[in-house]
Parts: C-alpha cells; structure tokens; sequence
C-alpha cells in the first residue's frame, strides 16, 4: 500500500530565531519513499542539514521575525503489515551485546533508571523473560497509564508518569523504556507517523513507541496503543524524546498551529 504523510507547523517568532528540525523520515525508509519529504519553508530560508549521532537526520535554520511555516507532504509505500512478533526472542545477557546497544541501557532525561529500578525488579522479576517480559512491561504500562491529550506536558518524566498514572504517548514510551533498560534489556525511543489504518481516527499528531533489542535485533513495542500496528513511518531514534524533538528552537517562539496526517494514500 501507499500512505500519505505530512505535517505543517507554523511558528511565530518576535526575532530571528535559530531552530534545528528532526522532521524527514528515517533513513531507513528513505528507498520507500515514492515521492520526497522535502521540508518546505514559507517565507523560503537557507536550510542546512546533517546527520546526529543516532543517525538521525536533522535541518538547521533561522526562522525571521513573524510567522514561519514548516510542512511537508509526502508518499511512501508500507508493506501493510501489521508489526512483526517474535515469541521466541530472548534476553541476551548485558555481557553478550554489541556495544551500540549499551547506551540504551544507562538512565537519560526522561528516563530515571535509578529511581524506578527497585520498582521494576519488583514488578516484573518474578514474571517471564525475553518477548514476554517486554510484553507484560508494556501490558503494565498500558493499563496503569491513563491518556489525557489536555494534560500533555512536555517535562513529564517516567517516574512522574509512574506516580501520576497520566500521559500521551510519548510518557508511555518513557515509562516502558525505563523498565526495560532496569530489567537489562536495551530499549529506544522512537518517534514518527503512525496511521489509523483499522482502527478509529485518532488526534492527528506525531506518535511515539519504542524499540526493545532481543534475540539479536530491535523489535517495535507500542505500550500506548499495545496492539500491533499498520503504516508506522519512523522519523527519529534516541534515548528519549530529548534526543528527538521535532523541532528546537533558541529563542522566544509561539506555535500558532499544528496539523498532523497519516492515512493511505487513495483515502486523502
């Protein structure tokens, strides 16, 4: 199948405003694109790019004084398949992974692996090991996690999501990565598009997930929605969302609106 993705964003900025942009999608997706995701920038700026050190693909600009709008509107074929489950997948021991993979074992911004350590081992110590203890990290979160779109709250870390019990994806996928990373096993946060191919509309924004590395390799887990998925375009990867925001920006701005899709591309 083909999905149609895209956003806009409008900011305003009272000056010149330096922002570096986490936007394109993945470079792992880049031989699906059936058309390109360039961002397009209104009034037209200089733009400069390059690569992060989790291979993300990241836009430098400066944003004039006034109203700037971002957006890009692109196809992408998807296999349409939902995402994939591997049963068998097994812990691997810390002393036996690859040494890119140690990184997303330690504590990051939003995830305090220091203070929800007791909790987890206390959680989930008992219970099974490899897929099935990413999976019953995921059906804790799920269900201890209440979603409240109005109480999004960009500086919620895990463990105010744990005490809370409150938050959007993006504190689903923190929570869940801080128990995995406790637990020993290594965990990443992603961001991207997801669309709501067989199942209800949803709010039109960015999602996030998360992958866990078992039997070998990274698997996607999605603690939010905890069901397998159809048409997940990955933007970015890192050890949290401080790693991947969409945008980030050094001066006063205002984002004066904000607009999301992601469905099949004979349904636009």
């Amino acid at each position: 199948m083909q999905l149609r993705v895209g956003f806009e964003m409008i900011y305003d900025c009272p000056q010149p405003t330096p922002m570096l942009l986490t936007l394109n999608i993945h470079y792992s997706r880049v031989s699906d694109l059936v058309s390109r995701d360039d961002l397009l920038i209104d009034p037209p700026v200089p733009l400069s790019a390059y690569r992060d050190g989790f291979g993300n693909w990241c836009t430098r600009i400066v944003a004039p004084a006034g109203r700037t709008r971002i957006y890009s509107d692109a196809l992408i074929n998807d296999s349409g398949l939902p995402d994939p489950v591997a049963l068998d997948a097994e812990q691997i021991p810390v002393q036996d992974l690859p040494e890119e993979a140690l990184i997303f074992l330690l504590g990051s911004r939003y995830c305090e692996t220091d203070r929800l350590s007791a909790t987890a081992w206390n959680l989930f110590a008992d219970g099974p090991t490899g897929w099935d203890r990413v999976q019953a990290i995921c059906d804790y979160v799920h269900q201890h996690v209440k979603f409240d779109y109005q109480n999004a709250n960009p500086m919620r870390t895990a463990l105010e999501t744990y005490n809370g019990g409150i938050g959007v994806c993006r504190d689903y996928a923190h929570l869940a990565v801080t128990f995995c990373r406790c637990l020993n096993i290594p965990a990443r946060y992603c961001t991207g598009h997801l669309a709501d191919i067989g199942v209800p509309v949803g709010l039109g924004d960015f999602a996030a997930w998360f992958e866990a590395y078992l039997g070998g390799r990274w698997y996607v887990f999605d603690p939010r929605n905890n069901m397998r998925r159809i048409g997940r375009v990955l933007i970015a990867r890192g050890r949290d969302a401080a790693d991947v925001p969409l945008s980030n920006s050094f001066g006063p701005n205002t984002l004066v609106d904000f607009k999301v899709w992601a469905e099949e591309a004979d349904a636009a």
